[in-house]
This record gives structure tokens, sequence and C-alpha cells, in this order.
């Protein structure tokens, strides 16, 4: 186990700060999104690549979700989504064939990841000219705190180095992660969380924000929906990608492969009237 990183028996015996209790029904928060997407718009075009999947709209709207393969259960549609209305493709996050279901993440953020829907959601922390990514954008809250992220990012541990202690949950755990079963015992006694936007497809960001009842909660990638839906259901800060001209973003994911997609804006979202982040830092020092 790496040097910082906490062991499930580190604080043995310390209350939980987080409710740990059963959940409300997890697919609340997957009918919530589905429902937000009117009748009108259909599906312009699907693509499923080695990484990642998109889905095009015909009133201008391109959605991204990450996928890992792995073509588990039979899929819910049989053929291509081409046509299909865009609420209906939304509905195949319900999916447990993940490439489908990632299909269908890319099909609710088609409809909610937009540039003039944005500002509506909430406000964007980054700072003017400042390194746009979650971890940069809330370096200065991670500083002395317990810190853990699910997902092992690229860099996170030198982008994280502030933290106090750091735990990286990993479904692929590498050297010195905590595999992603260990998120009931490790996630509650985080002071900060960040949360990869993928778990939305794998369906288990409901029971993850339900873990860090306790903690400052962040959703980030460009598979995060950025939707008011999302801070009702516990995540505190939505980090994720408004999609610039789809065929620059297709490009962009084909020529990067397995990299994040770079073709758009990045902002890190709050809900309106949040304190701001200097404020988070006394709350989270109060503790």
């Amino acid at each position: 186990m790496g040097e910082g990183r906490i062991g499930p028996g580190a604080r043995r015996g310390r209350p939980s700060r987080a409710g740990g209790g059963a959940a409300a029904d997890p697919w609340e928060l997957y009918d919530e999104l589905i429902a937000g997407i009117p009748d009108g718009p259909r599906v312009r075009r699907a693509e499923v690549m080695s990484a990642w999947v998109c889905v095009t709209s015909d009133d201008g709207g391109l959605g991204l979700s990450s996928q890992y393969g792995g073509r588990t259960r039979p899929p819910l549609h049989d053929g291509a989504l081409t046509g299909m209305p865009l609420r209906e493709a939304a509905g195949l996050i319900r999916s447990w064939n993940l490439v489908e279901a990632a299909l269908g993440a890319a099909a609710i953020n088609a409809w909610y990841n937009r540039a003039d829907r944005v500002d509506a959601v909430g406000r964007d922390v980054t700072a003017p000219g400042a390194d746009p990514t979650a971890f940069a954008a809330h370096a200065g809250e991670i500083r002395g705190r317990r810190v853990a992220v699910v997902g092992h990012f690229p860099g996170v541990e030198t982008a994280l180095g502030g933290a106090r202690e750091l735990s990286i949950l990993e479904r692929a755990p590498q050297e010195g992660d905590f595999p992603d079963t260990a998120a009931e015992y490790v996630l509650p006694e985080q002071d900060i969380v960040f949360i990869t936007g993928a778990a939305l497809a794998n369906k288990s960001l409901p029971r993850l924000l339900a873990l860090c009842r306790g903690a400052r909660t962040l959703v980030v990638g460009p598979s995060t929906p950025l939707t008011p839906v999302m801070f009702a259901h516990g995540a505190d800060c939505l980090s994720g990608l408004v999609p610039g001209a789809p065929h620059e973003v297709i490009q962009a994911l084909r020529m990067g492969g397995k990299g994040r997609p770079r073709a758009g804006r990045m902002v890190n979202l709050v809900p309106h009237g949040a304190p701001r982040s200097e404020e988070h830092t006394s709350e989270l020092q109060s503790r």
C-alpha cells in the first residue's frame, strides 16, 4: 500500500460521517435524467470507438461517454440507433450490456451538455485562464484533506499531491490502488471524493454518491451529465465537458485513441448560490 493511502482498518472504531444505510431506489437518478429529455430530438448518429462512444442528435447535440467493452448481457435494442428518439436512446442507460449503457449515457449528455444550457445549471468556478481540469481547479481545497478518487486518472497522484491522505479506487487496480469494492469502507471516511462520470453507465454512481454524503463530492470527466439532477442526488460539483463542433470532437476521439477528448470547453459547475471554494475549505477545516 503506497504512502499517503489509508487502509480499511486505519480508522477502525471511528464512527462514519456518511450515511451508510440503504439508498433510495438507485434507478431514480436514471429515471430523472431520462425524463428531462423532450420527445422531439432524434439520434442523428451513434458511434462506438475503442474507449469512447458518442451520440449526436438532429437538434445539434453531442454527448460522450467512456466505455470499457465487455458485451455482457444481450442488448435491449437490436439495430442502429439512427432516427431513434433521443429520449428512447437515453433509456438504454438501463441496459446491463455496458457498451449499450454507455450509448445511453452519451444520449443523455447529448441533451444536457450544451453551451446554451450550462450557465443555467450552475456557476463555473474555473478561474479565468486557469487549468480547467477538475484536479487543478480544486487544488486549493484538497490541501491537508483526506481525498479519494474513484477511477485511476492519469497523473492523479501528482495532481492531488497536496492531499494529506490519497486513496485511489479502481476496477482494474494498479499497484497501490484499492479495488473498487473497498468503496463501502473507504469513502465514508473522506473529506473530498472525485468520482469518474463513467460510474453513471456502469450503475455504480447512485451507491457511490450515497457513500459520500459526509464528503464534498465531485463527479468528473467528459461522461458527466451537466444537469441540476446530479446536484439533487448528492454531487456538489460537476466537472465535465461542453463539446465543441461535432466533427471536431469525433476527429479528436479518432485521433486520440484512448486519450481524453479536448475539443470543447471543460467546466466545473457548482449550484448557483453555493459558497466559494475558499469557504468550502473553511467548512472542511471546521469538521
